[in-house]
């Protein structure tokens, strides 16, 4: 336990301090493919967030999801790709296949669905090749492009304002 909370403390200094000389891009690229990243410790509706992109002309097959659990289960029966804080090393790294691929695929729109900084999280959206990464306003704000302002249990306010500001950006 205590290992754990410094190698989450190292890392997230390690990332903080690499995001200082990080530039963001700017791209003028349509949303179609959308990667969204969510923590179900704190939030369990992803069906319902999924089901909201939908609504609002995001097809299904283009919607990749990956999730962050503390205490993953051998045994549950997880519709997405489930991961947990065990897959960081202490440089950074991180373990796993789906993951690392969820990381390098090339989405137009990155989804940070979490608002505590949990190293793991932070660590994937920095190594993201997503062309645009929108979260929340409770994370740091050199992550994402762009941030919003609400409480993760407010996935519709949320999505409402995502679409919102989308259509100001025309990137839909």
């Amino acid at each position: 336990m205590f290992l754990n909370y410094i190698k989450n403390f190292l890392i997230k200094k390690t990332l903080k301090n690499s995001l200082q000389d990080s530039k963001m891009n700017h791209s003028s690229v349509i949303v179609q493919t959308v990667g969204l990243l969510v923590d179900v410790t704190d939030f369990a509706a992803t069906e319902l967030l999924i089901a909201e992109l939908i609504a609002n002309g995001i097809l299904e097959k283009n919607i990749k999801t990956i999730v962050y659990c503390d205490a993953v289960k051998k045994k549950e029966g997880l519709k997405y790709p489930t991961f947990s804080g065990a897959q960081l090393k202490w440089n950074g790294e991180i373990r796993g296949h789906e993951i690392n691929e969820f990381s390098n695929e090339k989405f137009d729109l990155l989804i940070n669905f979490y608002d505590i900084e949990k190293a793991i999280l932070m660590q994937i959206t920095h190594d993201s090749k997503a062309q645009f990464k929108v979260g929340f306003s409770s994370i740091d704000k050199r992550l994402n492009h762009f941030i919003i302002k609400t409480e993760i249990n407010n996935d519709a306010v949320f999505v409402k304002e995502l679409f919102k500001y989308l259509k100001l950006l025309n990137k839909i």
